[in-house]
């Protein structure tokens, strides 16, 4: 870490990357930020775009440009974004970007970590819980974590805000499992103006479609895609929540993707239960979770581990290939 702030480097320069990379300028996390992306001069023309804008917010940042991900080193924090994105117009799951991703997520995981000793990696590239089980085995790095269920949760709290009709800020809750078709609301954590959903639907009569709220959660995001093309600023949003959270060492609790070992797997996998996150992880709140909410998410788990294993295939494929 530098002596006024942090090096914050993003890893892909696209849809998802570069706004999240503007809205950690913004917040004024970095006084150093590397910018990479193997697309020719993409870097150095956002990394242009980004100097504007320091100069708009009068904030002295150093920037960074690169074309090749070994070019970055010193790095406090990286957010992993490269990858293919899902197809707008076509129906298809983030776990069909598996074998395609896999073999970027498994370069970067072994060319990036001894350049940058002790950083914290922050996976974004989906399916993310995968891709972040697989940085982690195959970096070896001490501090990993996808963006998991955050995004989901930011996205469940503004349906709930929305068919409730409260501000979003009187609604707490989370989503937890897989970020996917895995993602399951977490009912026994939700309060409405400081009281448990069931008690508060009870007292002021209203009704709520649960099964409509988590559908939304799910299918929000492809809505979107079809219409603009991607996800930017809700995403982008919730990656910078993760990043201060780490960084100013907040402790917030946030639904993200952490490795955890659970019942009837052989592997950690990174998955989602809602803990504090700082510059350490956890607690997480297992424990204060209902018997179905524990088994929805081991359930999540096995289907990260599934995928975690189509990527791994893929790679061995590949370097068959290559021989």
């Amino acid at each position: 870490m530098s002596a006024m702030g942090f090096h914050i480097a993003v890893v892909g320069n696209g849809r998802i990357g570069r706004p999240t990379a503007y809205i950690l300028l913004a917040e004024g996390l970095a006084d150093e930020l590397s910018l990479v992306d193997i697309k020719p001069g993409l870097s150095w023309a956002f990394g242009e775009e980004l100097r504007h804008a320091a100069a708009s917010m009068g904030y002295n940042v150093e920037i960074n440009t690169y074309e090749e991900d070994e070019g970055v080193s010193g790095a406090d924090l990286i957010v992993v974004c490269p990858g293919k994105p899902r197809t707008p117009g076509v129906q298809m799951s983030r776990r069909e970007l598996v074998a395609e991703n896999a073999g970027i997520i498994n370069y970067i995981a072994e060319v990036m970590p001894p350049r940058n000793p002790g950083a914290k990696f922050v996976i974004v590239t989906n399916p993310v819980d995968a891709m972040a089980t697989l940085f982690k085995k195959v970096s070896k790095a001490e501090f990993v974590v996808g963006t998991g269920d955050h995004p989901d949760t930011l996205r469940f709290r503004a349906k709930l805000a929305m068919d409730l009709r409260v501000p979003v800020s009187s609604v707490e809750g989370f989503v937890g499992g897989e970020h996917g078709a895995e993602a399951h609301a977490l009912w026994s954590t939700v309060k409405v103006e400081g009281k448990h959903i069931d008690e508060y639907l009870k007292e002021t009569g209203k009704s709520l479609n649960k099964d409509g709220v988590i559908d939304y959660v799910r299918n929000i995001s492809k809505r979107i895609v079809d219409v603009i093309g991607g996800t930017e600023y809700g995403p982008a949003s919730a990656f910078r929540d993760i990043v201060r959270s780490i960084l100013q060492d907040r402790g917030e609790i946030y639904s993200i993707s952490v490795s955890n070992k659970l019942p009837g797997l052989p592997e950690a996998v990174n998955v989602s239960i809602p803990l504090r996150v700082g510059e350490r992880l956890g607690p997480n709140i297992w424990n204060e979770l209902t018997d179905d909410e524990r088994a929805n998410i081991i359930k999540a788990a096995r289907a990260i581990y599934e995928n975690y294993l189509l990527g791994i295939t893929a790679i061995e494929k590949a370097e068959t290939e290559v021989m």
